[in-house]
């Protein structure tokens, strides 16, 4: 990115720390948490230990970041080394994102960027201009992507409060600023869970090494009357509704999987676990020393903020996260989709000088394409 394009980030960026710190919300236990930062076109500053909302303030308007990021994790000592804070728990975290969701739509809105001559271009695969296949993938969401990823978020949430019996006041939920959503687990029975604890808890919600007896289904005479109903709890329910589709459906369901065999049957639960178990990103989840994007921050590959979702079904990210003005801005524009924020469309662009509102070119400009004219 170039130093004009930087220059006019970091001073939308300030005015939004400015304007709109009300948003940042705070940190509970804000003194025993890791805080981190970035600044355009430089790496990342982390270990940082900060008192109160004063301090996170003043971090803010000092150095102007270009991405905040905040610690899971309660430490004794955050300044210090990984292997010195001295772990106390770690809220609990999903990820949530469309690019993980292998959504048809994907094909039309995300564009490559050649890294050998910066070609813009729907070819992800090989530059049209020099025929690299050092492809930077941006994507810009559709309103398809943040359906689907509501779908999931609901069906997390619906497995944390029904199977392990966590209050939805404790569940908070979060747009990332791009594409997805995080959920937030504070004060549970979970805080004091390792890495290899909470893979399993993840194995569970994702509906992965289901066993086929638990499910009915035996090596050696297998029984009927065990496969799961439609008035079960669990997965042993969802699971039925997957399978049988209808209650009437289930004898002649269960006679098919005894005629088809355990291998087949285990078949049946791998398919299962891409259609019901949830789609988050298994890493975030398992990392207790990972650093989250900050709620009320900007995420730069956007120019959006990560804010939380009080109503999930009316939320609309690219209305809601969208605080930028209207003003217009001039910019050199490359962009070969269509995109829509606040309710208005743009582009698609080729490589053409236009002008438009702020919030779009600051959109652009974070995907590299579209450069301050």
């Amino acid at each position: 990115m170039n130093e004009k394009d930087i220059k006019f980030l970091e001073n939308i960026f300030k005015k939004y720390y400015f304007e709109h710190f009300d948003l940042f919300q705070s940190q509970e236990r804000t003194n025993q948490r890791e805080f981190g930062y970035q600044k355009f076109n430089s790496g990342m500053s982390r270990h940082i230990s900060l008192k109160d909302s004063k301090e996170l303030r003043l971090m803010l308007i000092q150095n102007v970041p270009s991405d905040v990021y905040c610690s899971n994790a309660y430490y004794s000592f955050p300044s210090l080394p990984m292997n010195e804070k001295e772990w106390l728990e770690a809220d609990l975290i999903f990820d949530i994102d469309a690019k993980d969701l292998d959504l048809p739509c994907r094909e039309k809105h995300v564009v490559g960027i050649c890294s050998q001559c910066n070609e813009i271009s729907q070819n992800k695969q090989k530059c049209s201009k020099c025929s690299s296949t050092k492809i930077d993938k941006k994507s810009l969401p559709c309103q398809i992507c943040i359906d689907s990823s509501k779908k999931e978020v609901s069906k997390l949430v619906e497995i944390l409060v029904s199977d392990f019996a966590i209050s939805r006041e404790n569940i908070q939920i979060f747009f990332s600023g791009n594409e997805g959503f995080h959920v937030y687990v504070f004060n549970s029975q979970f805080q004091n869970l390792g890495s290899r604890e909470r893979s399993e808890l993840v194995d569970y919600i994702m509906f992965k090494g289901a066993l086929p007896e638990k499910f009915g289904m035996k090596k050696f005479k297998p029984d009927r009357n065990s496969f799961p109903d439609f008035s079960e709890g669990g997965w042993r329910g969802r699971f039925s509704k997957f399978a049988y589709g209808s209650k009437s459906n289930r004898s002649k369901t269960i006679s098919g999987f005894l005629s088809s065999g355990y291998s087949n049957f285990q078949n049946t639960l791998d398919e299962a676990s891409n259609q019901i178990g949830v789609k988050i990103d298994p890493n975030v989840t398992m990392d207790i020393h990972r650093i989250f994007r900050l709620p009320g921050s900007i995420n730069s590959k956007s120019g959006l903020v990560k804010n939380q979702c009080e109503n999930l079904d009316k939320f609309q990210p690219y209305t809601d996260s969208c605080f930028h003005s209207d003003e217009l801005v001039e910019i050199i524009a490359n962009c070969p989709v269509e995109f829509k924020l606040k309710n208005k469309k743009f582009g698609p662009y080729n490589n053409q000088k236009i002008s438009i509102p702020t919030f779009a070119a600051v959109y652009l400009v974070c995907k590299n394409l579209a450069t301050v004219a």
